[in-house]
């Protein structure tokens, strides 16, 4: 079995179409239909049937794709590690992030590295809580920051970098603006935006309420940082967000203040696979990350 008859079956699979598949990989069509037919004389079954002009994976053949993706995800990452080990700042860092810490917290972290460490390239990949868990799990990512940090897990290792509080976010002409502090049951009235259900930060806020009794009343949803924090500026609602989210500025025509009676707070931390070792440079950047948090006492 060779690493080119994979790749090939993979294409196929794929595209379900073994001319459009030849395409791709710059080969004759020919040379893609020998080396599927090579492939599954060594492994004794069809990986494919015939529907009409395309082809769709068999039975056993979705169950071979599986495996053959994971072999090739297993030797690439094995080729970069070579490679970075024969050139660690010249490596390519893959990341994982939530919305909720793209503002500040991975530009300021890249930046800061960036500044050590000019010559390693950033691979971003945004993605929802549960997505980064299981994408670290499954071999899609070696590290994602996430925030709360997820229950303990024998598949992956988790850092806790800072906690941090939630504040409501208030239009600024609102009765409570001028307040010090705001007791979360005094919020039991307000129409909040939120994210939608299913996302992280609607589920510890909706959590948060309940535990003082209360229900949220959510009359708006944003996808993102951006979307929730304009329309509090609307005087559409209210909000509670992580106050990392804050540290630049607060939004126009907003105010934001502390939330008591209970306070509110999350985990931020990093992730990384505990079942296989990081790249050299993922190595270098997990533990540059760490020691950059250590040292700032505002997140401590």
């Amino acid at each position: 079995m060779e690493l080119r008859q994979l790749r090939y079956f993979i294409e196929v699979a794929e595209r379900e179409h073994i001319s459009e598949a030849a395409i791709n990989l710059h080969v004759a069509q020919s040379a893609v239909s020998r080396q599927i037919a090579n492939l599954e004389e060594e492994l004794g079954v069809e990986l494919f049937e015939r529907v009409g002009r395309n082809v769709k994976l068999t039975p056993i053949g979705k169950i071979f794709m599986q495996h053959s993706i994971f072999a090739l995800q297993a030797i690439d990452h094995a080729k970069k590690q070579i490679d970075e080990y024969l050139n660690p700042e010249k490596g390519v860092i893959k990341i994982g992030f939530p919305t909720s810490l793209a503002g500040h917290l991975l530009p300021t972290v890249i930046s800061a590295f960036k500044k050590e460490h000019p010559n390693v390239a950033f691979h971003l990949r945004q993605g929802s809580y549960n997505y980064l868990i299981d994408a670290v799990k499954n071999r899609e990512l070696n590290l994602a920051f996430l925030g709360p940090l997820p229950p303990k897990d024998e598949l992956i290792n988790s850092t806790i970098l800072f906690t941090e509080d939630f504040s409501v976010l208030l239009p600024s002409h609102h009765t409570f603006a001028n307040k010090n502090r705001i007791p979360l049951i005094d919020l039991r009235n307000e129409n909040f935006v939120l994210f939608p259900e299913g996302y992280v930060l609607n589920k510890l806020v909706v959590e948060a309420c309940n535990s003082v009794g209360f229900t949220p009343k959510v009359t708006s949803e944003g996808e993102d940082m951006d979307a929730i924090k304009g329309l509090v500026a609307a005087g559409i609602g209210v909000s509670l967000l992580p106050d990392s989210t804050f540290t630049d500025s607060t939004p126009r025509f907003t105010t934001k203040i502390p939330i008591d009676s209970p306070a509110i707070r999350r985990t931020v931390g990093i992730l990384s696979p505990a079942s296989r070792e990081l790249s050299p440079s993922e190595k270098v950047f997990h533990h540059f990350v760490i020691r950059f948090f250590s040292l700032l006492g505002q997140y401590q």
